[in-house]
C-alpha cells in the first residue's frame, strides 16, 4: 500500500493490475479481519468511477463505471467491487458490479466460435482470461443476488462453452486463446489462465453443486501441479521467470492470481494436497524471495541474474503476497508476534578514521487478548557493536485483528575497516511461547556505483514516490512522481561529485536535509525520445549535510521538468567521486 497513489486512487501506471492489487488487499482484510484499508478501497471507487481520457489511468479511454475497450480489464474491476460488497455490505459496490457485467455481456457472441466473450471492443480475439473472468463474475453475482436466475444461466452457458472450446488442451492445461478458425492457438499456458479456470468452476459449483464441474476443477488443478504443469522444483513458475527472460508488468501478477483461486480450492475441497502446495509456495517465498525490507520478488525461487535480475515492485509484491495470505489459517490464531527493522536496508559509508554509527528502529507488533512482555536480543557481525543488545517491551493487544506495536531504538556501531558488502543485523523477539526474527540488511560501501532498476539501487533510494522502473538501467519520474537518493557520505568527506547517466525531461535537485532543495540540473527543452542521454556531473560539495549519525548526507531528487508532457527524468547509472 506504500505504492498506492491516493490522489489518482490507483497503483501508478497499471489499470487492471491496480484492480488485482486491490483484490489482494481485500483478500488480506477478509482473511485476517483487519479492515484498515477500506478507506483506500472506497477512495478508488469514488474517484475513478467516471470517464477518463486515454493515458490518465489506462492507455485506453475509460468509458465510466470502470469499463473500457479492454473487456477483461472491466471484468477485473467487477470482481474488485464484488469483494468490496462482501467486505462492507454496501449496495453501491454490488450495483457497480452489475453495471460492469451488463456492459461485458454485450460482448458475448454466439455468431463466432459458438459463444464466448470477446477480449476487446474490436472483437478480434476470444481468449481464456476474458471468459474465465466472465464465468467467475456471473457466478459471484448469482451467489449474492437473491432469487437470481439470469446471471446463473449466463454463467452455466459460459462454463459449458469454455469447457468445450478447445482452450483446455489434452494435458488439462489452459492455453491462451483461440485462433480465427476457433481452435486452440497453442499459445503459452499462463498461470493466471489456469487459476481463473479453477476459480470460475469453484464459484459456479457453489451456485449449482454440480459434481461434474468440481471434477473438472480438480482435473485442472492436478494438471497445473503435475509433471508437465507449472511447477519447477516445487515452486510455481511462469515461463518468463526463466533466467534469460524478464516478465513484463502484466505477467508479474499472474502467479498471484493463480494462488488467489488456489486458496479458494484448498478452502473449498479441504484436500490436503492442495493445502500442502499452497504452504509450499508460501514457504518458498518467505525463505527465498523476501528481502530484509519485506519486499517480495517476481521469481518465487529467488533466482536472479545480472541481465535479468529478480524484480521487486508493487505488482510482484501483490502477487507473492497472495500466497502468504492464502497460507494464513482460515481460523485466526488467538495471538501473534511480529517484528521489523527500519530502515531495513540502511547504507553506511564508514569514515577513514574512527567508527561510524547508524540508527535502526526495531518495531515489535502483537495481536491477542492478554498483555505480552517481549524480550528482544540483537546480533551484529563480529567487530561491530549495538546498543542495547537485549531489552524488553510491554505490549497490550486488543484482539487478534488489530495489531498494537512499540519501538525499540538501536544504535549500531560499524568499524572503519568493515568490508564492503551486505551485513546482517538480526533481532530475535520472544514472548509467551511466540518467536519472531527480523533482519536489517546493512550495506557497507566506500564507493557509489550502481545501475538503476536493480537490487543494487534499492539501498540508496530514500523516497521512490511512485517512480517507475522497467528493468535494468531505467528509473524514471513522470508528472508529479519523483525519486530521491540519500548518499550518507563519510564524516571526513571534503568534496563529492556525482555523475548521472540521464535523459528525457529531467529536473534534478540537491539538499542537505531532504527538505530544502536547490536545482542543480535541468533539461529546458521537451525531450521524450532519449536523444539527450548523457553523463552529467554534479558538484555535491556545497550540499554536504550533518547527519545524526555523524555522516554528511546529501539528498538528490529527480523529477519531471515538464510534468504535462511525457516522461520526466530517466536515470540509467549513478557513480560518485569522493575525497576524504
Amino acid at each position: 500500500m506504500s505504492s498506492y497513489d491516493s490522489d489518482k486512487a490507483w497503483f501508478p501506471s497499471s489499470w487492471w493490475n491496480s484492480a488485482v492489487a486491490l483484490q489482494t488487499i481485500g483478500d488480506y482484510m477478509q482473511r485476517t479481519g483487519d479492515r484498515r484499508y477500506l478507506v483506500q478501497l472506497d477512495n478508488t471507487f469514488e474517484k475513478d468511477k467516471g470517464a477518463f481520457p486515454g493515458g490518465v489511468l489506462s492507455g485506453d479511454p475509460l468509458l465510466g463505471n470502470f469499463t473500457s475497450r479492454a473487456i477483461d480489464d472491466s471484468e477485473w474491476w467487477g470482481l474488485t467491487w464484488l469483494q468490496a460488497y462482501d467486505l462492507t455490505g454496501n449496495r453501491k459496490y454490488l450495483d457497480m458490479a452489475v453495471t460492469i457485467a451488463n456492459y461485458v455481456h454485450g460482448y458475448w457472441d454466439t455468431s463466432t466460435c459458438g459463444g464466448g466473450v470477446w477480449w476487446n471492443a474490436e472483437r478480434t480475439y476470444k481468449n481464456a482470461v476474458t471468459n474465465g473472468l466472465w464465468i467467475r463474475l456471473t457466478a459471484e453475482l448469482h451467489n449474492r443476488i437473491d432469487g437470481d436466475r439470469v446471471w446463473l444461466e449466463r454463467s452455466r452457458e459460459a462454463w459449458s462453452w469454455f469447457a468445450g472450446s478447445g482452450m483446455i488442451n489434452a494435458s488439462g492445461l489452459v492455453n491462451d486463446g483461440l485462433t480465427d478458425t476457433c481452435s486452440n492457438n497453442g499459445q503459452n499456458v499462463w498461470s493466471y489462465n489456469e487459476g481463473l479456470a479453477i476459480g470460475a468452476g469453484l464459484e459456479l459449483w457453489r451456485a449449482t453443486r454440480d459434481p461434474h464441474i468440481l471434477a473438472t476443477v480438480r482435473q485442472l488443478a492436478d494438471a497445473a501441479i503435475g509433471a508437465d504443469g507449472l511447477v519447477v522444483d516445487g515452486v510455481l513458475t511462469e515461463r518468463c521467470d526463466a533466467l534469460d527472460q524478464t516478465c513484463d508488468d502484466n505477467a508479474k501478477q499472474f502467479k498471484g492470481i493463480f494462488m488467489r483461486y488456489w486458496t479458494d480450492l484448498a478452502d473449498t475441497t479441504h484436500d490436503p494436497r492442495y493445502a500442502a502446495f499452497l504452504d509450499q509456495q508460501a514457504e518458498a517465498i518467505w525463505a527465498k524471495d523476501r528481502d530484509a525490507a519485506g519486499r517480495l520478488g517476481t521469481r518465487w525461487s529467488g533466482a536472479s541474474s545480472d541481465d535479468h535480475p529478480n524484480v521487486f515492485d508493487w505488482r510482484t509484491q501483490a502477487s507473492a503476497l497472495s500466497a502468504l495470505i492464502g497460507d494464513v489459517p482460515a481460523w485466526m490464531p488467538r495471538e501473534s508476534l511480529a517484528a521489523t527493522m527500519s530502515p531495513a536496508q540502511p547504507v553506511i559509508m564508514p569514515a577513514a578514521s574512527g567508527a561510524s554509527s547508524i540508527a535502526i528502529d526495531l518495531g515489535v507488533s502483537a495481536t491477542g487478548f492478554f498483555p505480552l512482555h517481549a524480550l528482544a536480543s540483537i546480533d551484529v557481525p563480529a567487530g561491530w557493536d549495538v546498543t542495547p543488545r537485549a531489552t524488553q517491551l510491554r505490549l497490550q493487544p486488543h484482539g487478534n485483528a488489530f495489531p498494537v506495536s512499540g519501538t525499540i531504538p538501536l544504535k549500531v556501531t560499524v568499524p572503519s575497516l568493515a568490508t564492503d558488502g551486505h551485513h546482517r543485523v538480526t533481532a530475535s523477539v520472544m514472548a509467551a511461547g511466540l518467536h519472531f526474527s527480523t533482519q536489517a540488511d546493512v550495506l557497507v560501501a566506500h564507493t557509489i556505483d550502481f545501475d538503476t532498476g536493480t537490487v543494487d539501487e534499492s539501498p540508496w533510494l530514500w523516497d521512490a514516490d511512485h517512480s517507475q522502473s522497467n528493468g535494468v538501467q531505467n528509473r524514471f519520474a513522470d508528472g508529479s512522481a519523483h525519486f530521491t537518493y540519500r548518499f550518507p557520505f563519510p564524516s571526513d568527506t571534503t568534496s563529492a561529485h556525482l555523475t548521472l547517466t540521464i535523459d528525457a525531461e529531467y529536473l534534478v535537485q540537491a539538499s542537505s536535509d531532504g527538505q530544502h532543495w536547490t536545482t542543480v540540473l535541468q533539461e529546458c527543452q521537451p525531450v521524450t525520445d532519449g536523444s539527450n542521454k548523457a553523463d552529467q556531473t554534479i558538484d555535491l560539495t556545497p550540499y554536504l549535510g550533518t547527519g545524526a549519525d555523524g555522516s554528511k548526507p546529501v539528498y538528490l531528487k529527480v523529477s519531471d521538468a515538464f510534468p504535462d508532457d511525457g516522461w520526466g527524468g530517466r536515470v540509467y547509472h549513478v557513480r560518485a567521486n569522493i575525497i576524504e
